[in-house]
């Protein structure tokens, strides 16, 4: 394991949750594009995420809570 790399159940402990949803409109998360720990560094990737993928929804999740949704 490098450094950086953060074991599978710490990495899971992370509060905030940016996700890419699924392109054919089931609703349904795709993957979880990057977990982080407190709420600046969340947006700052939200942010980043959008421009990434500008065409999809992607938001920002704490537990069962959007925080922030690109689609709306």
């Amino acid at each position: 394991m490098s450094r950086t790399a953060l074991p599978t159940s710490a990495s899971e402990e992370l509060p905030y949750r940016i996700e890419l949803w699924d392109e054919a409109g089931r609703g349904e998360v795709e993957r979880v594009l990057a977990r982080a720990l407190n709420a600046q560094l969340a947006h700052a990737i939200f942010q980043a995420a959008k421009g990434d993928h500008p065409n999809r929804r992607i938001t920002l999740s704490m537990g069962d809570d959007i925080l922030a949704d690109s689609a709306d």
